[in-house]
């Protein structure tokens, strides 16, 4: 990049950093003025003449400096991530042909992985035992033949770009956040797995913080990534449920798992099969969405019940892993199952449930519910 077209990206950046100047402003603004240098230099009634843009916008652009922009891009240098606009070879074209389409992207990693087909993956943070198996197994079969998007949140997000990388496939992660934060801390280890052999793709400057209004902004990106979006478990008023509806506003397909009608997080997903998504009970069901030949799949319900239990656990420890394979359960009725006429005291059965969830390997939910992570 010569230094002119550095300058040029530079101001694009800090012109984008004003709030309430969007894709469409920034094309009204470099339209008119010819650069993006050059609206940083333009006269303040000419900025405020413009359709959109008041004296207030108009002095809070009068107010940017092209340094904003390069410190901008220096991070992204350190980082060695880069910066995708619209027309660009490495743009991804899905994302060009959306409703409010993004007026660029930071990215980081295999920027390749932004043209092949996708299918979003994405559901609760708050998930049962029953919805990280089927995300493991639906990322997991769908990533041999196409790329694996979801939102790099805790819960099923993580289960399915960690299940995409696990199965020698590849992932692409949209964050609500800027580089250089790892959001939910937790998933630093993800984190680098996806930079490594994945992509990350944000809106936001790196080194910005998550905030509320900017998930629903990257449930878009999520789905617009995507040939076909699956909602795997959804509560009521979830994100998950946010991206289906972005899906469908973009004119793409939308499938969810269908799950248990006493589950709370399967029922947004129950309600979106009864508004007519198709049923995702398979990675074939998904893969014929994209227009991709299936390869061969385990069975479902074999694969569900395969999982195998984590190395070096107590006799207690196995026994409560094998009670928990199928549900959640309170700790009440893990006592009685782990018993089996011996007894089994509960002050025993905290202290192996406390271990696992140490280990990563099961959930505490409020009410004492536990669960496999």
């Amino acid at each position: 990049m010569s230094e002119a077209e550095r300058a040029d990206l530079a101001a694009y950046l800090a012109l984008a950093q004003i709030p309430g100047i969007g894709a469409a402003r920034l094309r009204t603004l470099v339209t008119a003025f010819e650069s993006a240098p050059a609206v940083l230099h333009a006269p303040h009634g000419a900025i405020a003449a413009l359709p959109g843009l008041s004296r207030a916008a108009a002095t809070a652009i009068r107010g940017v400096t092209l340094r904003a922009g390069q410190n901008i891009l220096d991070t992204l240098d350190r980082l060695g991530a880069t910066v995708l606009l619209p027309g660009e070879a490495n743009f991804p074209l899905m994302l060009a042909e959306i409703p409010d389409a993004p007026a660029f992207l930071y990215a980081w990693g295999d920027l390749t992985l932004l043209a092949r087909p996708a299918a979003g993956i994405v559901g609760s943070r708050n998930h049962s035992a029953y919805g990280a198996a089927a995300a493991r197994l639906l990322a997991g079969g769908v990533a041999r033949q196409a790329v694996v998007v979801s939102g790099m949140a805790r819960g099923l997000d993580a289960v399915a770009h960690t299940a995409a990388l696990d199965a020698g496939g590849s992932s692409v992660g949209v964050l609500g956040n800027g580089f250089g934060v790892v959001y939910p801390a937790a998933n630093r280890e993800l984190y680098d797995r996806m930079i490594a052999h994945g992509c990350l793709i944000t809106e936001l400057p790196p080194g910005e913080r998550p905030h509320a209004g900017a998930f629903p902004r990257r449930n878009r990106l999520i789905s617009g990534l995507a040939g076909a979006t699956v909602v795997v478990e959804a509560a009521p008023g979830s994100g998950a449920l946010i991206t289906a509806d972005c899906a469908l506003d973009q004119g793409r397909t939308v499938l969810a798992v269908p799950g248990p009608i006493t589950s709370p997080t399967s029922l947004g997903c129950n309600k979106l099969l009864q508004q007519g998504a198709k049923p995702a009970l398979s990675p074939a069901d998904i893969l014929e969405e994209l227009g991709l030949g299936s390869v061969e799949m385990p069975n479902t319900a074999a694969t569900l019940s395969e999982r195998r239990s984590p190395a070096d656990l107590t006799g207690l420890q196995q026994a409560l892993w094998q009670a928990l394979q199928q549900e959640e359960r309170h700790v009440d009725a893990l006592v009685a199952a782990v018993s089996s006429g011996v007894g089994v005291a509960t002050a025993d059965v905290l202290t192996a449930l406390t271990d696992l969830e140490l280990r990563g390997v099961v959930r505490q939910t409020p009410g004492m519910v536990f669960g496999l992570a």
